[in-house]
């Protein structure tokens, strides 16, 4: 039997398939630009907010403790007012001790910044009286008989001369009547130290020793009298301003004295 199967199987052409067309490449699209991130409107959770927390409990604290505070205030008594216990020491005045004010004086020690009654009529006094001084002094330059008269005649005069000119300005201040250079037509025969008109006739005529002796005599005189109407205002008067001349008066004129006494 013959076998018919041929030794070689005919070929057969299979056709391939055509790879797919590329398309060239087209420019790369555009993207549009991010917009804002939306963002959550809802509440955060108290438990990532500690500061609230913490507002939360001092709050809490402050809800507890304020009612005690109030109800503590309105049962405690009020505290009774610190009073002052150092005693108060008042100076005394010239030939005076200073002395301790019970709490009442305290109150009223302190020289008022009006004007009283006494005040006007003591500075209204005081200008005639310094005056005097003054004319008297005057007569030095050309009578006396030491330098030492003089010198203490010259320092008289230029010390009461400032003196008149302050009283006569704070009389004015005051609206008060200045006196003219006698007092206005005023007696002051009985001012305390002023000297009498027989005795400024005296001592217009002396001279030499003789004057000296006079002026010291009636300076003398006269400055115990200014220091007796010094203490009467310190006693009566109210103003700072004549409270203070008043002292001055009486320490000045002490210690003048004190020099004239070694003159005679």
């Amino acid at each position: 039997m013959r076998d018919n199967t041929p030794l070689f199987a005919p070929l057969t052409h299979t056709r391939r398939a055509a790879p797919p067309r590329s398309t060239p490449p087209g420019p790369a699209p555009r993207h549009a630009p991010p917009g804002p991130v939306p963002r959550s409107t809802a509440p955060r959770p108290i438990a990532h907010r500690p500061i609230a927390r913490g507002l939360l409990a001092s709050g809490a604290l402050a809800a507890l403790v304020l009612p005690a505070a109030v109800a503590c205030s309105a049962a405690d008594p009020p505290a009774p007012a610190a009073r002052s216990t150092a005693p108060v020491i008042a100076p005394g005045r010239p030939g005076e001790q200073a002395r301790t004010l019970a709490p009442g004086e305290a109150a009223t020690a302190v020289p008022s910044p009006s004007a009283n009654a006494a005040d006007v009529r003591f500075v209204q006094d005081m200008i005639v009286h310094h005056r005097q001084a003054v004319d008297m002094s005057l007569l030095a330059p050309s009578r006396a008989g030491s330098d030492a008269i003089r010198r203490l005649a010259a320092r008289i005069n230029d010390t009461q001369e400032l003196e008149i000119g302050m009283m006569t300005r704070w009389l004015r201040e005051q609206g008060q009547r200045v006196p003219g250079h006698h007092g206005g037509g005023r007696d002051h025969s009985g001012m305390p130290g002023m000297a009498t008109p027989e005795q400024l006739d005296r001592l217009r005529a002396a001279s030499g020793t003789e004057f000296d002796r006079l002026f010291v005599e009636l300076m003398i005189a006269h400055h115990q009298g200014a220091i007796t109407m010094a203490t009467r205002v310190l006693s009566a008067g109210s103003h700072t301003t004549i409270q203070q001349l008043a002292t001055d008066i009486s320490v000045e004129q002490a210690a003048e004295i004190r020099r004239m006494q070694r003159l005679l």
